[in-house]
């Protein structure tokens, strides 16, 4: 059972991300509001709220307008469950539960930056601190390593969106980029880092391939959000350890 209430939790914890995910950007308030339909505006009531039963019992669409209700709130309360599992998959206890936190992060983070190209200081910076506690209550031998690994990610991804500033004359990468690699740095520690950027590149360069295949035109000079890729690389290297030949 210590490993079970994470799982059953998770949903109710996406549907908060859910609310995250769509008011910070925006700058609206995710504590206190109450939850209305998107398109008529309804506020709605605690059944109407419960992760996935609300959504198939009403057949996606407002029971007040019939409006489709998107797929997205489901959707992001199936990644949380999805985070939760690989967690407990490999971890228990109150690393767990570190760990899930960690990975709602990422995910509210990674679903943020690929809507609005934004990755808000409010989540990432609180990344490092927390990353550090974590590894400082369970090895704490190695909290030097991950406090060079926050330090040398901004460092990284700071200096390559300077250096592709001066070069071409535009941004590139952004410094919540940096920011982002430094909390995951401050998690898995220097020796990761490597791990982090390569499965990011890999997986950014293989969703562009996908996206090519599947007919959309990319030009060179848009714009593609890394901060998923990074997230994702982050949540594999915390789970499974740096790559072999990288680590």
């Amino acid at each position: 059972m210590h490993w079970s209430l994470p799982l059953i939790l998770a949903p109710c914890v996406g549907s908060f991300l859910g609310v995250l995910i769509l008011r910070l950007p925006r700058g609206e308030d995710w504590i206190w509001q109450r939850s209305a339909c998107p398109s008529c505006g309804t506020q709605l009531h605690p059944l109407e709220l419960t992760p996935f039963l609300s959504w198939l019992f009403a057949l996606g669409r407002c029971r007040h307008c019939t409006a489709r209700i998107p797929l997205f709130y489901p959707g992001v309360e199936l990644a949380a469950l999805v985070v939760a599992a690989s967690a407990a998959a490999v971890l228990d206890g109150w690393l767990l539960w570190a760990s899930c936190g960690f990975g709602w992060v990422l995910l509210t983070l990674a679903w943020i930056d690929q809507r609005h190209f934004w990755l808000p200081d409010a989540l990432t910076l609180p990344l490092i601190p927390a990353g550090l506690l974590v590894i400082w209550l369970q090895v704490p031998s190695r909290l030097w390593e991950n406090g060079i690994g926050a330090i040398a990610g901004f460092a990284l991804l700071a200096g390559i969106a300077w250096a592709y500033r001066r070069i071409r004359g535009r941004e590139g990468l952004g410094l919540g980029d940096a920011k982002l690699l430094a909390g995951i740095g401050a998690w898995v520690g220097w020796q990761g880092l490597a791990s982090v950027v390569f499965i990011a590149a890999a997986s950014g360069l293989l969703m562009v391939l996908v996206a090519r295949i599947a007919g959309r035109r990319l030009e060179m000079g848009d714009s593609l959000p890394f901060g998923p890729y990074l997230c994702l690389g982050g949540w594999l290297v915390w789970l499974f350890g740096p790559l072999r030949l990288l680590g």
